[in-house]
């Protein structure tokens, strides 16, 4: 088994899953993956017997759901190695970070963490040759997720084919690797949001995400919605964007969302610490 640590098993009811996520009006499989978070918490020996360890449990379940973010253009080497010591500590699904820090970022982490990184990034009107050789050559370096931006142009122009197919073919140039794709809600219309919707559905990518956090606004609780509502049963949603609270990250949750792409929840994780609440 080498490295590996057998914590134990991890049980869970399907028919019981099946009605708690009817009743929450979440997919199952969005309330499998909580489930499975929840438990390997209480593998590691937390509980949520007293109203403190459960705030903490729940903090670490919002946690595994970030996407832990720093895009900035004047992001430095020792800023990234930072927020990769962040997520390596606080659990998080992923560190986002520039494509140029990607190599350096897998060598430092390793398998502790997942890197992703953007492409096309943030305007999304490279030609999909370039977004091609972007996410090829991001996954060559080490990178386990991209997050792609949309021709936004095309989505004006109602260019519903030419986007699915260039989703599509940047999906096979991550090379298995998770692809998520960024429509960036404040520029369109709901009927947009909705076509695309449709054209993230049927080209084969994992993620449909709100936005790149560089444009008018971030991610809002009614996109949150109507992705839940419009997207295939096999995408799931990423919100991104002014995340700026517990509250906000619990009721993106609870409206659909599977990740979240923010920094501040890392943040507030360090604040309680600091207090002794975490």
């Amino acid at each position: 088994m080498g490295d590996d640590v057998l914590l134990g098993d991890i049980y869970i009811s399907l028919d019981t899953v099946i009605r708690q996520a009817k009743d929450a009006g979440i997919s199952v499989a969005d309330h499998v993956a909580h489930m499975v978070v929840h438990g390997v918490l209480h593998l590691q020996g937390y509980d949520h017997i007293s109203d403190d360890e459960a705030n903490v449990m729940e903090l670490k379940e919002i946690l595994a759901r970030c996407d832990h973010t720093l895009l900035a253009q004047t992001a430095t080497w020792e800023e990234i190695k930072a927020i990769c010591d962040d997520g390596m500590k606080y659990q998080t699904a992923s560190v986002c970070i520039p494509a140029s820090f990607v190599k350096q970022a897998k060598e430092y982490v390793g398998e502790k963490l997942a890197i992703c990184t953007v492409i096309g990034f943030p305007n999304g009107y490279s030609t999909t040759a370039v977004k091609c050789f972007e996410a090829s050559d991001a996954v060559d370096n080490g990178a386990d997720e991209i997050d792609m931006v949309i021709n936004i142009g095309w989505a004006k122009d109602a260019k519903w084919d030419e986007i699915t197919a260039e989703i599509a073919a940047i999906k096979t140039a991550c090379k298995g690797k998770l692809l998520k794709v960024i429509i960036e809600t404040c520029l369109l219309t709901d009927e947009e949001k909705i076509a695309l919707c449709k054209c993230v559905s049927d080209s084969g990518a994992d993620y449909i995400k709100t936005s790149t956090g560089f444009s008018k606004a971030g991610a809002t609780f009614a996109d949150v919605e109507l992705f839940a509502k419009h997207v295939a049963p096999h995408v799931k949603i990423k919100a991104a964007g002014g995340i700026s609270s517990l509250d906000d990250a619990e009721k993106f949750i609870a409206l659909g969302a599977d990740r979240l792409g923010t920094s501040r929840i890392v943040k507030i994780a360090k604040g309680l610490e600091n207090d002794g609440t975490y």
